[in-house]
């Protein structure tokens, strides 16, 4: 590992392939964030600037750290724990914040190339926050007065043919009850659906759903290829 010395601090110099790994990291700190909601805080460390090493943060505040703001010594202490084992995949334990509150924390390697670590991801769980605050996350409805129209249904199928089965069975469900599709479009507009939610892209779908339809696959082939059309 390439070290220069710079304020008597040493640092790694990062290949623009690692910049590229850490950067990437920053949308998916941010989501995760949002999924976590309050009472989490995530730090994205670059090892590449110890005095400024934080480059993207979620609720920094806690902490008081922003972006630019250096690393830490107990993230240092980790980032040594974690170099003596390789085979670790992280670091959990019990931590304080400067105010004394309990926190639960995780120091997550981001490896670069020949499996160096580049960069370390930074999870704190604040015990203190209400109980309330955490369960808003989970029904935003109650807490927010949003509609249901932000929830959503996952298939969680055994095998792709049961996939494309529970999917084509709700989506038929919908339509065949939907009066505003004609008879004669019915078949169409599943098809369309199903072409939404990138049904199509698993394998042999195309011969699952016509078998299910009791359709050609080359009826399904025409609307499937009307649909790129449209999409040009």
């Amino acid at each position: 590992m390439e070290t220069i010395m710079s304020n008597d601090k040493p640092y790694i110099k990062l290949t623009k392939t690692e910049q590229l790994i850490l950067n990437s990291y920053k949308k998916m700190i941010v989501s995760l964030g949002e999924y976590l909601g309050e009472g989490y805080e995530i730090i994205l460390h670059s090892l590449e600037n110890l005095q400024h090493s934080v480059i993207e943060n979620v609720n920094g505040h806690y902490s008081g750290r922003k972006n630019g703001a250096p690393i830490t010594d107990l993230a240092l202490s980790m980032l040594s724990q974690l170099k003596e084992e390789p085979s670790q995949p992280a670091v959990c334990y019990m931590n304080h914040s400067k105010k004394g509150v309990p926190l639960r924390s995780c120091t997550i390697p981001i490896a670069g190339e020949k499996e160096r670590i580049i960069g370390l991801i930074c999870i704190n769980f604040y015990t203190d926050v209400p109980l309330s605050s955490l369960l808003a996350k989970f029904y935003p409805e109650a807490s927010a007065g949003l509609s249901s129209n932000n929830t959503a249904t996952e298939n969680f199928a055994d095998n792709t043919d049961e996939l494309i089965e529970n999917v084509l069975y709700k989506i038929q469900h919908q339509v065949l009850n939907d009066f505003s599709v004609s008879p004669q479009n019915k078949n169409k507009e599943i098809i369309t659906q199903l072409y939404q939610r990138g049904i199509f892209n698993i394998k042999d779908a195309v011969l699952k759903v016509a078998s299910l339809l009791g359709i050609s696959k080359n009826t399904v082939y025409l609307h499937i290829r009307n649909l790129k059309e449209q999409e040009n």
